[in-house]
């Protein structure tokens, strides 16, 4: 398995994780498994730092389709294996970096890693075109 696509699984694996931390953060869980369990009809608002989680899950989501599409694209055009990987790097350590920043509420450096992640994305861009 190439680097690339071990880091595409390991980034799905992050937005699962970050999925999971926002809902177990935003229903209470495992305090309350009364909210989580159920049709969450009656979630009380979120605290600060758990709307910090779903914005930061939310935001993975969105640059996760970015990297997959990107990742793919550079597969197709026969783009050089060292450039993706070091695109696929700078996104994956990045978003790792990332959410525990954001929770932390760590305003300037969360977005100097949500930066490096982007270069990656334009690693890999740059790489295929």
């Amino acid at each position: 398995m190439t680097t690339d696509v071990r880091l595409l699984l390991y980034s799905t694996l992050l937005s699962w994780l970050m999925l999971v931390v926002a809902a177990m953060m935003r229903t209470g869980a495992p305090r309350d498994l009364r909210i989580a369990f159920g049709n969450r009809d009656a979630v009380p608002e979120p605290s600060p730092a758990a709307a910090r989680a779903d914005r930061a899950a939310r935001n993975m989501l969105e640059n996760l389709v970015l990297f997959i599409a990107l990742i793919v694209a550079a597969h197709l055009a026969g783009a050089r294996q060292d450039r993706i990987d070091l695109g696929a790097r700078l996104f994956f350590y990045g978003r790792l970096a990332y959410f525990p920043i954001y929770l932390a509420g760590i305003v300037y450096v969360r977005t100097l890693v949500w930066t490096v992640a982007v270069a990656g994305l334009g690693v890999i861009l740059f790489s295929a075109l």
